[in-house]
């Protein structure tokens, strides 16, 4: 071979592998050691060693999260972001259109980038897994926060290998398996990015594990405090909990784990919100949670129930829109009226069925979602399927003009809709099948580890006519593209083909107290037309309510009720004393005052629901216990 020819092919394969970029997946293991000792200062260190090829490299952050349905990824959270290479630094720059792509050049000889980055735990609550999620006492640990990978690669075909650094004492639990745990460094089995992301981790000086369920697969509740008396659990609930552990098991009739943890998290400083995995759910609530009646019933009883209904619903049968395999691709929530709609309805069934909640109690909480969705005014010009499509951005939205605006409606009003079609269901079958049946069908198959099977509308369509044959297809797009006119009103046909209807009455229901004690507020939406809180500020009104024909608009703050100073006792009078004289209102708007009068007439005013005793009572079958009835 001549000494032009050699120069040619040595060219060529330097291009060959500068085409190539990073290593397959299967080739060598990202390495990433994570040091949360730092944690309670919000702080987290991460190192990270990927395997690569001479050339162009574009390395991503995670933007699409599974689970939050949006480009959530904090990405702004990032510092200190360093990349060497055979110990030298290696220049970087964000992509000017893509802000979660890192691009930069691997020299010659190199087959590794070693990076270092900072991830800065947020102090404010709001949010999702973005939100604040340390404190002096504990954290949970999302690895997508702390993490980059290379573009082009679909999440399971990445392999990584995680080392994880705790505070002295701290105690943990994850869904993945650990390798070792000595010297003050826990070391866990190599897994694919997929079931990384899919696999946080909770961690605390006051931390309690709770055994539900130890065989044939384990189930459990680890719970993270911020203090030791927070993780005081009564006799009842934890057998509530292990009724909830029967009672999945017996409507969908398989399990798609291998073991299943709920990583509960008790604090006042961390975001609150549940979110779901596999194997795992990421669930906060205030730190009083488990040893507050009032806290327990509104925040904790139906918050695991849903997200272990997401490890069947959304987490092993997904959107197909929902489940594109890679991190940096799009998400289409059209169908999260079946993925979180669908979850919302069972999980409230679930609290009943496994004694969270007492019928009665569940009662109270779906006339109080009936309520609030009959008097969402937005309904008339944004259908129910909007919601879900533009969730992603609704998710973010303010609390102010909500009920005009619409939110991710598709939560409460899909519940409504879904109680509808089981009650349709046993009506076109003569009570021989029921949604209980569709969930078996759908979400059922065979247990094993954890896989992802994907769905689309027909789907859903196809297995709700195997159940019950009728014009599913119609039946859902009547109600999920509604507006104007027709849409007025919520569609209570569930509740009233269960055999109960909405009405109201002029004291509040037990939910609805503890509701007030629990969030500090007093709930006069279905009267005057705005709830307030602690220090009198109105976060949203009802459209068309007598508040909103007075004028009253979200964001002020009641100073004073009829000449009195503003209190919860002097409120609730003023409520009252409308059957006699309107109400008179001193709003602050701003650095303004200014007094409203509200025509308004009626008094107190709650939801609840009534039998309706020439309807059979379906409602009470539908939430009737399936493991303890042997079905």
């Amino acid at each position: 071979m001549n000494d032009r020819k050699r120069v040619v092919l040595t060219l060529f394969a330097a291009l060959l592998l500068a085409a190539a970029g990073p290593l397959s997946a299967r080739d060598r293991a990202v390495l990433l050691e994570v040091d949360a000792r730092e944690a309670p200062r919000k702080i987290f260190h991460a190192k990270m060693t990927i395997p690569v090829k001479p050339g162009p490299l574009t390395l991503l952050y995670p933007k699409w999260l599974p689970g939050e349905h949006g480009p959530t990824g904090p990405i702004a959270d990032l510092a200190g972001l360093t990349f060497t290479a055979g110990g030298r630094p290696l220049p970087w720059r964000r992509d000017p259109l893509e802000m979660y792509a890192f691009e930069l050049e691997v020299p010659a000889g190199a087959d590794a980038v070693e990076v270092l980055l900072d991830y800065l735990s947020p102090v404010e609550t709001a949010g999702f897994s973005s939100g604040a999620s340390a404190t002096a006492n504990l954290t949970l640990l999302s690895w997508n926060q702390i993490l980059l990978y290379p573009k082009g690669s679909r999440t399971d075909e990445i392999e990584y290998e995680t080392a994880l650094r705790l505070p002295a004492g701290w105690k943990y639990a994850t869904a993945l398996s650990v390798r070792s745990d000595s010297g003050g460094v826990i070391r866990f089995e190599p897994v694919s990015l997929t079931a990384l992301v899919d696999s946080p981790v909770l961690a605390g000086s006051h931390f309690r594990v709770v055994t539900l369920e130890t065989t044939p697969i384990a189930h459990r509740i680890d719970i993270a405090a911020d203090s030791e008396a927070a993780l005081e659990m009564s006799p009842e609930d934890l057998s509530h909990y292990k009724n909830l552990v029967a009672e999945t098991g017996t409507l969908f009739g398989a399990r798609h784990y291998r073991h299943y943890d709920f990583l509960l998290t008790l604090s006042d400083h961390v975001a609150h919100f549940g979110l779901e995995h596999h194997e795992s759910s990421d669930d906060r609530i205030p730190e009083r949670c488990l040893i507050d009646e009032d806290k327990r019933k509104t925040d904790l009883a139906g918050l695991l129930p849903h997200e272990m209904t997401h490890s069947w619903n959304g987490k092993y049968r997904r959107p197909a829109d929902l489940a594109p395999g890679r991190l940096d691709v799009p998400m289409r929530g059209n169908l999260l009226w079946v993925y979180e709609g669908l979850t919302e309805y069972l999980g409230q069934v679930l609290t009943a069925r496994s004694g969270l909640l007492t019928f009665e109690q569940y009662r109270q909480s779906l006339a109080q979602t009936a309520a609030l969705m009959d008097a969402t005014k937005g309904r008339s010009w944004r259908p129910l399927a909007d919601t879900a499509v533009a969730a992603q951005v609704l998710y973010g939205a303010r609390a102010d003009w909500s009920l005009w605006r619409r939110g991710v409606d598709f939560y409460p009003e899909s519940e409504l809709l879904w109680l509808e079609a089981d009650a349709t269901i046993r009506r076109e079958t003569g009570g021989r099948k029921s949604l209980n049946d569709f969930c078996r069908l759908f979400f059922g198959g065979s247990s094993g580890p954890p896989k992802v099977v994907p769905y689309t509308f027909d789907d859903v369509v196809a297995a709700l006519n195997q159940v019950a044959p009728l014009d599913w297809k119609g039946f859902w797009r009547t109600r999920l593209d509604r507006t104007g006119k027709d849409a007025s009103r919520a569609p209570l046909a569930g509740i009233e083909a269960a055999g109960w209807k909405l009405t109201y009455r002029d004291t509040p229901t037990d939910m609805q107290k503890a509701a007030e004690e629990a969030h500090e507020s007093i709930d006069a939406r279905f009267s005057l037309g705005f709830a307030v809180g602690k220090e009198g500020a109105i976060p949203d009104i009802v459209p068309d309510s007598p508040a909103a024909k007075a004028g009253v608009g979200p964001g002020m703050r009641v100073i004073a009720i009829n000449g009195k100073r503003f209190s919860k006792e002097t409120f609730r009078d003023g409520v009252k004393a409308t059957k006699t004289r309107p109400m008179e209102l001193l709003l602050e708007n701003g650095d303004d005052f200014a007094t409203y009068r509200i025509d308004y007439a009626g008094g107190e005013r709650y939801p609840e629901l009534e039998r309706n005793s020439s309807k059979p009572d379906v409602l009470s079958q539908i939430v009737k216990p399936l493991a303890r009835a042997g079905s």
